[in-house]
């Protein structure tokens, strides 16, 4: 997730992305992506399992900035809201 300005990233796990960018969207958690107003979905990964989710977590929070930059460019180089639909 990433705030409005694209200056914020958030990391994080589900098991249903919709809901909780929804969740984002709404701010109805508090912490750091409502904090910093991260409701963006600018890029995802999926896993079928979870401690696989978990441990890649944990390898994008402890990268670099700049390595997040890399994910997410090479998925939405435009920073669009993935979780909008195209129309």
């Amino acid at each position: 997730m990433a705030s409005k300005n694209n200056y914020a990233l958030y990391a994080g796990v589900t098991n249903d992305l919709e809901r909780r960018a929804e969740e984002h969207r709404l701010k109805i958690h508090p912490g750091f992506s409502k904090k910093y107003s991260c409701t963006k979905l600018v890029y995802y990964e999926s896993f079928s399992d979870i401690n696989e989710a978990i441990d890649r977590e944990k390898q994008i929070k402890g990268g670099s900035r700049k390595k997040k930059l890399d994910l997410i460019h090479s998925m939405n180089k435009d920073w669009r809201d993935l979780s909008e639909s195209p129309n």
